[in-house]
């Protein structure tokens, strides 16, 4: 893991800049399988996680949920027979936060433990 996935999230206020693309590439050098989307002109990172049916699928978007809910800090996600796309962004700033990449490595921890 990344080391990220133990850092808690802070509280992000409407005043902070989203990341630029400089840190925005060391940040995903830290969780490698997430890849960078852009979706009206706000910066993304997201992933897509596969399982063997639709209960796992549900079972860890529930999960995910419940970790999102904890740390103050909600993604979309998108729920598939056999899989689950995750994307994180911050809204507030409508583009990437440090938070987002704290919580791409929490969704990758909980995905290790399934």
């Amino acid at each position: 893991m990344s080391g990220l996935d133990s850092v808690q999230c802070e509280p992000c206020s409407k005043d902070s800049s989203p990341m630029q693309d400089a840190e925005i590439r060391q940040k995903l050098e830290q969780v490698p399988l997430w890849h960078l989307e852009e979706r009206n002109g706000e910066k993304q990172i997201e992933r897509q996680y596969k399982f063997g049916n639709f209960a796992q699928a549900l079972a860890f978007t529930r999960e995910t949920g419940e970790l999102a809910e904890q740390q103050g800090h909600h993604p979309a996600l998108l729920t598939e027979w056999g899989k689950v796309t995750v994307t994180w962004w911050t809204h507030k700033i409508g583009g990437l936060h440090q938070n987002d990449f704290i919580m791409a490595a929490k969704t990758d921890a909980l995905y290790a433990d399934q």
